[in-house]
Protein backbone atom coordinates (compact mmCIF):
# COMPACT_ATOMS: atom_id res chain seq x y z
CA UNK A 1 0.00 0.00 0.00
CA UNK A 2 3.04 2.66 0.74
CA UNK A 3 4.40 1.88 -2.10
CA UNK A 4 1.15 2.25 -3.96
CA UNK A 5 0.27 5.49 -2.23
CA UNK A 6 3.90 6.50 -3.18
CA UNK A 7 3.84 6.12 -6.80
CA UNK A 8 0.35 7.98 -6.90
CA UNK A 9 1.57 10.93 -5.49
CA UNK A 10 4.73 11.27 -7.40
CA UNK A 11 4.82 13.18 -10.17
CA UNK A 12 4.83 12.03 -13.53
CA UNK A 13 6.72 13.35 -16.08
CA UNK A 14 4.89 15.27 -18.91
CA UNK A 15 4.90 14.07 -22.77
CA UNK A 16 5.99 16.51 -25.19
CA UNK A 17 6.54 15.17 -28.74
CA UNK A 18 10.16 14.14 -28.78
CA UNK A 19 9.94 12.10 -26.02
CA UNK A 20 7.52 10.50 -27.50
CA UNK A 21 8.92 10.08 -30.44
CA UNK A 22 12.50 8.37 -29.03
CA UNK A 23 10.45 5.94 -26.88
CA UNK A 24 9.01 5.20 -30.09
CA UNK A 25 12.32 4.81 -31.69
CA UNK A 26 13.88 2.58 -28.87
CA UNK A 27 10.69 0.33 -29.48
CA UNK A 28 11.32 -0.36 -33.19
CA UNK A 29 14.99 -0.53 -32.55
CA UNK A 30 14.25 -3.47 -29.85
CA UNK A 31 11.05 -5.41 -31.56
CA UNK A 32 11.19 -3.83 -35.53
CA UNK A 33 7.49 -2.11 -36.57
CA UNK A 34 5.52 -5.03 -37.39
CA UNK A 35 4.89 -5.38 -33.58
CA UNK A 36 4.69 -2.02 -32.21
CA UNK A 37 1.94 -0.70 -31.05
CA UNK A 38 0.36 2.88 -30.23
CA UNK A 39 -0.72 1.01 -26.73
CA UNK A 40 2.87 -0.63 -26.30
CA UNK A 41 4.20 2.72 -26.43
CA UNK A 42 2.00 4.00 -23.98
CA UNK A 43 2.58 1.41 -21.19
CA UNK A 44 6.39 2.30 -21.59
CA UNK A 45 5.20 5.80 -21.07
CA UNK A 46 3.07 5.32 -18.20
CA UNK A 47 0.06 6.99 -20.01
CA UNK A 48 -3.24 6.08 -21.62
CA UNK A 49 -2.63 5.49 -25.17
CA UNK A 50 -5.29 7.82 -26.30
CA UNK A 51 -2.38 11.12 -24.30
CA UNK A 52 -0.37 9.99 -27.28
CA UNK A 53 -2.58 11.62 -29.35
CA UNK A 54 -1.60 15.19 -28.34
CA UNK A 55 1.73 14.87 -29.70
CA UNK A 56 1.09 12.93 -32.65
CA UNK A 57 -1.64 12.57 -34.83
CA UNK A 58 -1.90 9.06 -35.64
CA UNK A 59 1.19 6.41 -35.98
CA UNK A 60 1.81 7.81 -39.60
CA UNK A 61 3.03 10.73 -38.29
CA UNK A 62 4.76 9.00 -35.46
CA UNK A 63 6.92 6.77 -38.23
CA UNK A 64 7.65 9.70 -40.03
CA UNK A 65 9.04 11.29 -36.44
CA UNK A 66 11.06 8.33 -36.42
CA UNK A 67 12.45 7.91 -39.56
CA UNK A 68 13.38 12.11 -38.97
CA UNK A 69 15.22 11.77 -35.48
CA UNK A 70 17.50 8.52 -37.72
CA UNK A 71 18.31 11.16 -40.71
CA UNK A 72 19.43 13.63 -37.92
CA UNK A 73 21.72 11.06 -36.43
CA UNK A 74 23.52 11.37 -39.75
CA UNK A 75 26.39 14.38 -40.43
CA UNK A 76 25.21 16.83 -43.09
CA UNK A 77 27.83 16.41 -45.74
CA UNK A 78 29.48 19.56 -46.62
CA UNK A 79 28.68 21.64 -49.51
CA UNK A 80 31.93 23.22 -51.00
CA UNK A 81 35.37 21.69 -50.68
CA UNK A 82 36.08 17.73 -51.73
CA UNK A 83 32.55 16.43 -52.40
CA UNK A 84 33.89 13.02 -52.88
CA UNK A 85 35.06 12.92 -48.92
CA UNK A 86 32.02 14.80 -48.43
CA UNK A 87 29.92 11.45 -50.35
CA UNK A 88 31.92 8.78 -49.03
CA UNK A 89 31.49 10.10 -45.45
CA UNK A 90 28.16 10.42 -45.91
CA UNK A 91 27.58 7.11 -47.01
CA UNK A 92 29.50 5.97 -44.76
CA UNK A 93 27.37 7.26 -42.06
CA UNK A 94 24.16 6.53 -43.17
CA UNK A 95 24.97 2.65 -43.65
CA UNK A 96 25.97 3.34 -39.87
CA UNK A 97 22.59 4.77 -38.93
CA UNK A 98 21.02 2.02 -40.81
CA UNK A 99 22.83 -0.69 -39.04
CA UNK A 100 21.57 0.96 -35.41
CA UNK A 101 17.89 0.83 -36.98
CA UNK A 102 17.57 -2.10 -39.40
CA UNK A 103 13.48 -1.55 -39.42
CA UNK A 104 14.24 2.08 -41.15
CA UNK A 105 15.72 0.68 -44.08
CA UNK A 106 12.25 0.64 -46.64
CA UNK A 107 11.18 3.93 -44.96
CA UNK A 108 13.98 6.73 -45.26
CA UNK A 109 12.97 7.38 -49.07
CA UNK A 110 9.57 6.52 -48.96
CA UNK A 111 7.87 8.82 -46.22
CA UNK A 112 5.11 11.41 -47.78
CA UNK A 113 5.66 14.09 -44.54
CA UNK A 114 9.55 14.44 -44.60
CA UNK A 115 10.83 15.68 -41.71
CA UNK A 116 13.21 18.90 -41.37
CA UNK A 117 16.36 16.73 -40.49
CA UNK A 118 14.92 14.47 -43.48
CA UNK A 119 14.74 17.75 -45.94
CA UNK A 120 17.81 18.87 -44.55
CA UNK A 121 19.75 15.74 -45.47
CA UNK A 122 18.43 15.50 -49.56
CA UNK A 123 19.53 19.09 -49.80
CA UNK A 124 22.55 19.05 -48.41
CA UNK A 125 23.55 15.99 -50.55
CA UNK A 126 22.21 17.57 -53.57
CA UNK A 127 24.17 20.96 -52.43
CA UNK A 128 27.28 19.06 -52.67
CA UNK A 129 27.14 17.66 -55.82
CA UNK A 130 25.94 20.82 -57.33
CA UNK A 131 28.68 22.98 -56.12
CA UNK A 132 30.64 20.34 -57.02
CA UNK A 133 29.77 20.68 -60.54
CA UNK A 134 27.22 18.00 -61.61
CA UNK A 135 24.31 19.34 -63.88
CA UNK A 136 20.94 18.50 -62.20
CA UNK A 137 19.98 15.81 -64.11
CA UNK A 138 23.72 14.11 -63.15
CA UNK A 139 23.33 14.98 -59.66
CA UNK A 140 19.92 13.23 -59.40
CA UNK A 141 21.47 10.22 -61.40
CA UNK A 142 24.44 10.25 -58.93
CA UNK A 143 22.22 10.85 -55.54
CA UNK A 144 19.95 7.69 -56.41
CA UNK A 145 23.05 5.51 -57.73
CA UNK A 146 24.30 6.06 -54.02
CA UNK A 147 21.36 5.40 -52.05
CA UNK A 148 20.58 2.15 -53.79
CA UNK A 149 23.81 1.25 -53.31
CA UNK A 150 24.37 1.66 -49.65
CA UNK A 151 20.45 0.47 -49.07
CA UNK A 152 20.47 -2.72 -50.83
CA UNK A 153 24.82 -3.49 -49.44
CA UNK A 154 23.17 -2.62 -45.74
CA UNK A 155 20.03 -4.84 -46.71
CA UNK A 156 22.55 -7.78 -47.92
CA UNK A 157 24.84 -7.72 -45.23
CA UNK A 158 21.50 -7.58 -42.24
CA UNK A 159 20.28 -10.47 -44.01
CA UNK A 160 22.98 -12.71 -44.20
CA UNK A 161 22.56 -15.90 -42.51
CA UNK A 162 24.99 -15.20 -39.80
CA UNK A 163 26.41 -12.12 -38.18
CA UNK A 164 28.68 -10.04 -40.12
CA UNK A 165 31.04 -10.37 -37.14
CA UNK A 166 31.36 -14.00 -37.53
CA UNK A 167 34.36 -15.83 -37.66
CA UNK A 168 34.51 -15.89 -41.74
CA UNK A 169 37.05 -19.12 -41.91
CA UNK A 170 34.65 -21.30 -39.80
CA UNK A 171 31.89 -19.93 -41.84
CA UNK A 172 33.89 -20.42 -45.14
CA UNK A 173 34.48 -24.25 -43.69
CA UNK A 174 31.28 -24.74 -43.42
CA UNK A 175 29.79 -23.69 -46.70
CA UNK A 176 32.73 -25.79 -48.18
CA UNK A 177 31.29 -28.89 -46.15
CA UNK A 178 27.76 -28.55 -47.82
CA UNK A 179 29.10 -29.07 -51.35
CA UNK A 180 31.88 -30.97 -53.60
CA UNK A 181 34.64 -28.32 -54.72
CA UNK A 182 35.36 -30.13 -58.04
CA UNK A 183 31.84 -29.88 -59.09
CA UNK A 184 32.17 -25.84 -57.95
CA UNK A 185 35.78 -24.79 -59.01
CA UNK A 186 35.20 -21.24 -58.87
CA UNK A 187 33.11 -20.78 -55.73
CA UNK A 188 35.36 -23.05 -53.75
CA UNK A 189 38.52 -20.98 -54.75
CA UNK A 190 36.85 -17.67 -53.30
CA UNK A 191 35.76 -19.26 -50.54
CA UNK A 192 39.26 -20.82 -49.57
CA UNK A 193 41.09 -17.95 -51.32
CA UNK A 194 39.29 -15.11 -50.33
CA UNK A 195 36.54 -15.53 -47.17
CA UNK A 196 38.85 -17.79 -45.33
CA UNK A 197 41.81 -14.74 -45.12
CA UNK A 198 42.32 -14.83 -41.56
CA UNK A 199 41.61 -10.47 -41.82
CA UNK A 200 38.53 -10.92 -44.17
CA UNK A 201 35.86 -8.19 -43.35
CA UNK A 202 32.68 -8.39 -45.41
CA UNK A 203 31.98 -5.02 -44.19
CA UNK A 204 35.04 -3.82 -46.51
CA UNK A 205 33.27 -4.69 -49.83
CA UNK A 206 31.11 -1.44 -48.72
CA UNK A 207 33.31 0.95 -49.32
CA UNK A 208 35.91 -0.85 -52.15
CA UNK A 209 31.86 -0.72 -54.40
CA UNK A 210 31.94 2.84 -52.79
CA UNK A 211 35.15 3.85 -54.42
CA UNK A 212 34.24 2.59 -57.48
CA UNK A 213 30.89 4.74 -57.73
CA UNK A 214 32.74 7.66 -56.88
CA UNK A 215 35.48 7.10 -59.10
CA UNK A 216 32.45 6.74 -61.93
CA UNK A 217 31.00 9.90 -60.62
CA UNK A 218 34.15 11.53 -60.61
CA UNK A 219 34.45 10.90 -64.84
CA UNK A 220 31.48 11.62 -65.40
CA UNK A 221 31.22 15.01 -63.62
CA UNK A 222 34.92 15.71 -65.81
CA UNK A 223 33.18 14.78 -68.48
CA UNK A 224 30.59 17.26 -67.68
CA UNK A 225 33.02 20.08 -67.20
CA UNK A 226 34.07 19.89 -70.52
CA UNK A 227 31.14 19.78 -72.41
CA UNK A 228 29.69 23.12 -70.20
CA UNK A 229 33.13 25.02 -70.92
CA UNK A 230 32.69 24.30 -74.59
CA UNK A 231 29.06 25.02 -74.24
CA UNK A 232 29.46 28.02 -72.46
CA UNK A 233 27.07 26.71 -69.48
CA UNK A 234 27.27 27.91 -66.00
CA UNK A 235 27.27 24.67 -64.63
CA UNK A 236 31.01 24.56 -64.58
CA UNK A 237 31.28 24.95 -61.26
CA UNK A 238 34.64 24.60 -59.36
CA UNK A 239 34.76 22.40 -56.09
Amino acid sequence: METHAKLMTEPRTPLWRERVLRAALAHADDGGLETFTMRKLAQSLGVAPMSLYRHVANKDDLVDGIVDLVFSEIELPRIGGDWKTAMRERAIAVREALARHPWAIGLMESQPNPGPATLRHHDAVIGSLREAGFPVEMAAHAYFLMDSYIYGFTLQQLNLPFDASADWAAVGQRFLEQFPADDYPYLAELTVEQVMKPDYDFGAEFEFGLDLILDGLERVRGGERRRCRRCGGRSDRTP
